[in-house]
C-alpha cells in the first residue's frame, strides 16, 4: 500500500494561509492629547511559545548596549499544536474526482479518491508589554471570527479543485506576569487557539479517457451462437470534454457470423470454443 510517493503540500499551504491572516496587524500609540506618536506593524513568526518565553526570560538581565539585542514587544507567533481525524466530515471513500489533463494530450484523465477530513490545531500567541497594545491587537482579530473565518484555497492545480476552509476560534487565554522587580519588563500574553478543517488527498492516478464504447449482441448464450448486432456509442463532437455541451452518436452494425471482438488487436476473430453463460 505504501511506497508510492506523493506530496500535495496541503498542510504546508494551510500553515501559510493561517499566517497570512495575521501578518498585517497594526497598533497606534497616542500622546496624552490623542495625537499619533507611532504606527507599529506587529512582527509575526512561526515559533513555539516556549521559545519566545525563554528568550524573554533570558533578556531581563540585559543592560546598556546589550539591551539593543533584546526582543522588543509587541510581537506575535504561531505554531501547529496537533492533528486529529474528523469523522463527522467523512466522504464516500470509493468515490473519485476526475479531471482531463490540461496539456495538449487530452486523451489522459487524472483521477483521485475523495479526500480524508482532518483538523489542524493552531496556537497564536500575542506578547505585549502594556495592556493597551494587547487590547488593540485582540480587538482587530476577534470580530472576524464568529466563531470561524473562511479562506478559499486551491487544493490541487492538477485536479483544478478549490475548497473553502473554515478556521474556527476555540478559545482565548490571558496571562499577565507580575513577578520580577519594579524595573522588569511587564509581560502580557494572549493565547488564541484555532482549528482549521482541512482535507488531505491521496495519490493521483492517470488513465485513458474512454470515448468509444462497443457492445456485441448475440442471439443466444451458446458457444457458437451467431452474432447479431454491434452497438457503438461515441460523443459528438469527439473532442468534447465533460464540461462541454455534447450529444451521443449511436452506430448500429448487423452481422450473421459467429466472430468475437478481440480487445487486444481490435479485430474480429473466430469465436472461442466456449462462451460464458
Amino acid at each position: 500500500m505504501f511506497g508510492e510517493h506523493f506530496y500535495h503540500k496541503k498542510i504546508r499551504n494551510t500553515v501559510i494561509a493561517f499566517g497570512t491572516i495575521f501578518n498585517n496587524v497594526n497598533i497606534k500609540r497616542l500622546d496624552s492629547s490623542g495625537n499619533p506618536l507611532q504606527n507599529i506593524k506587529i512582527p509575526l513568526s512561526y515559533s513555539p511559545k516556549e521559545k519566545f518565553l525563554a528568550r524573554l526570560d533570558a533578556q531581563q538581565d540585559l543592560t546598556g548596549d546589550d539591551s539593543k539585542v533584546a526582543i522588543t514587544l509587541p510581537r506575535m507567533s504561531f505554531e501547529v499544536t496537533g492533528y486529529s481525524y474528523d469523522g463527522t466530515r467523512k466522504l464516500n471513500k470509493n468515490q473519485k474526482i476526475t479531471k482531463v489533463t490540461t496539456n495538449s494530450d487530452t486523451t489522459k484523465m487524472n483521477s483521485q479518491y475523495m479526500p480524508v477530513p482532518y483538523n489542524i490545531n493552531f496556537a497564536l500567541s500575542v506578547y505585549t508589554s502594556n495592556s493597551d497594545d494587547g487590547l488593540q491587537i485582540i480587538e482587530q482579530i476577534l470580530p472576524y471570527f464568529q466563531p470561524d473565518y473562511t479562506v478559499t484555497m486551491i487544493e490541487s492545480s492538477t485536479m483544478d479543485t478549490k475548497r473553502d476552509i473554515p478556521i474556527i476560534l476555540n478559545n482565548v487565554d490571558y496571562e499577565d506576569s507580575y513577578t520580577g522587580t519594579l524595573t522588569s519588563t511587564r509581560r502580557i500574553i494572549y493565547t488564541l487557539t484555532f482549528t482549521a478543517k482541512v482535507y488531505l488527498y491521496g495519490p493521483i492516478s492517470t488513465s485513458a479517457v474512454i470515448k468509444t464504447v462497443s457492445a456485441d449482441l448475440y442471439s443466444d448464450t451458446g458457444s457458437n451462437a451467431p452474432r447479431v448486432e454491434r452497438v457503438t456509442v461515441t460523443p459528438n463532437p469527439t473532442s468534447a470534454d465533460k464540461d462541454d455541451d455534447y450529444t451521443y452518436t449511436t452506430t448500429l452494425e448487423f452481422f450473421t457470423d459467429t466472430l468475437d471482438y478481440d480487445e487486444a488487436t481490435g479485430e474480429d476473430k473466430t469465436s472461442s470454443p466456449t462462451k460464458p453463460a
